[in-house]
Formats: structure tokens, sequence, C-alpha cells
């Protein structure tokens, strides 16, 4: 069987939200690509230090556009080869238990994308001071004009992430957007919104295959990798799997969880009839909005 995780705009398994030099490894093998966030509290330049990899930077846009064009920039110059538009948090989500806990980054850690620029650090606050944070700090008028914006600072393609209805997938691709990540935020910025495999379908209908659509949140299986292909995700994106196994087990314990991913996957795959990702269609699942399928009655 070939095994489904190819470089380029073919299926691909991503780690998202990185922000650790042991997740920007680049001989983990079941992965091909890494996804570090503005929030890192490891910088572009040390994550491209750990060796080659295909990396996309994931981007909030600040009020102040001078300190996106820097970020942009750096992120260019340390080989990032896209950047992923984060665009639906222009206001953080009420998380509880952030205002309960009164969040924020111990003092030993910083957020080292904005280090020097008076930015890095998060103040302690009544409630949470993530939230703080990103009410001083990020701009709320962010718009489509914001891609198009960023396509005249940048040659790296701009996957807008936060996507989840057709009307904004096709706004997503009028603006220039060269992918779109279906994502709702870990589902952690607006209670009862639609987990992204439910979404996945609609946007990429919308898209008509201008764009490449991946799926980002949920996958926890090798089996949810091969709903989402079967979907039309172009590939996949996690996050909790991976924070999870690092914080469990280390360096060793993502290498256990993308290769148990991975066979996951290729047993799915084999179970299925399928030993191609080519042979990965519609018919190999069913969901609940299909219409009832007609079954042959038996005969005696």
């Amino acid at each position: 069987m070939r095994h489904g995780f190819t470089i380029g705009y073919g299926t691909r398994i991503t780690i998202h939200g990185t922000n650790h030099p042991r997740l920007a490894r680049p001989d983990y093998g079941c992965y091909k690509e890494e996804t570090l966030s503005s929030w890192a509290t490891s910088s572009v330049e040390e994550v491209a230090s750990t060796g080659p990899g295909i990396r996309f930077f994931q981007l909030y846009v600040y009020k102040d556009r001078n300190v996106v064009a820097q970020l942009v920039r750096r992120a260019e110059r340390a080989g990032f080869k896209a950047i992923a538009l984060t665009v639906d948090t222009p206001r953080l989500g009420r998380r509880e238990a952030d205002i309960k806990n009164r969040f924020t980054l111990p003092p030993f850690l910083t957020l080292k994308n904005f280090e020097g620029l008076d930015l890095g650090k998060m103040d302690e606050a009544n409630d949470s001071g993530l939230a703080s944070y990103v009410a001083g700090q990020i701009d709320r008028t962010l718009s489509w004009k914001d891609v198009k914006w960023l396509q005249t600072i940048t040659t790296m393609p701009i996957l807008v992430k936060g996507v989840i209805t057709a009307e904004d997938t096709r706004l997503a691709i009028q603006a220039g957007a060269a992918g779109i990540i279906v994502s709702n935020h870990g589902a952690r910025q607006l209670d009862y919104v639609p987990a992204t495999i439910m979404a996945l379908e609609e946007v990429v209908k919308a898209a008509q295959g201008r764009v490449p659509v991946f799926l980002d949140g949920g996958v926890r299986r090798g089996t949810d990798v091969f709903k989402a292909l079967a979907l039309g995700a172009s590939g996949i994106f996690i996050g909790r799997p991976v924070v999870f196994s690092l914080a469990a087990e280390g360096e060793a314990g993502v290498r256990k969880v993308l290769q148990m991913l991975r066979d996951e996957f290729e047993l799915t795959m084999a179970l299925s009839g399928c030993t191609s990702l080519s042979e990965i269609t519609r018919d190999h699942i069913v969901t609940e909005w299909d219409a009832p399928r007609a079954r042959p009655a038996p005969r005696l």
C-alpha cells in the first residue's frame, strides 16, 4: 500500500500550533508540515534552526500593522512556506477556565516572536491575562481587505484559517486566499459551533476545487483522517494529540502518536479496499445529512 502523507498540496497530516523545538523536528516521518503560532514560546528563527521542513506561520493580525509586516517577513526569511491567517479571533471567546485560573504565561516563558517589541509578556489580570492581551493588541477590524494587503507584503501563499461556511469560503477565494483551513479554533471561541468534520463538505463544495481545503480539529484516530479525505479534504491538521503526547512522554510520545495515526489510517484504507489515496471517495462514508440509500430487495 502506498502511504498517504505526501508533500505539496496532496494529502498531509500537519502538526498545528507547535511552540516547542521538539515538535519542529524534520524526521518524525509520518507528517510533512507543521504550523507555528504567532504566540508561540519559541521564535520562527529557533524553530527554523532545528532543520529543514515545510512550515506554515499562523498569523494573528495586530493593531500595529508594522508588527504584522515584521512577523511575516521574519517568517519568510526563516524559510516558512505559507501564512495561515487566523480570521476567527478578532475577539477572544469566553474561556471560563482561563478566567477562573487567571491564566497568564509563567515568568520563565514569553511570546518569543515579540521579544524586543514590548509585546512578549502577558500581564496579570483580574480574569484572563490572555483575554486582556488579545483585547489590547489584536485588531477587531480584521476584514477580507487584510487578505489582499498581506499579498502585497509577502510572496507566501495565504491560507485562511477559521472558515466553516460556504459563504466565507467564496469570500476568502475572492480575496485571493490560496487555501482554506476549516477550523473552529478547538471549539474554544463560540459555544455550539459546528464540529469541523460537519462543516467540511459544505466548504469543499463551495471551493469547487479552486483551492485546497484542510480540516483542523477533532482528529483523534486514523479513521478520522480517512473520513476527512472522503469528504474532500486535501489534508488534516492535528493539535491536542501531539500536545498531550509531548506532555506525557516527550519526543518519544509524539513519535508514538504520529505512528499510531499512520498505522490506523493505513489499516482503515486496507479494510475499505483502498490501495491509494485516489481510491478514497465519498461513497466510503455515510453522514447524518445523506439521503437514505435504497437497498436492493433480497431474492428468495
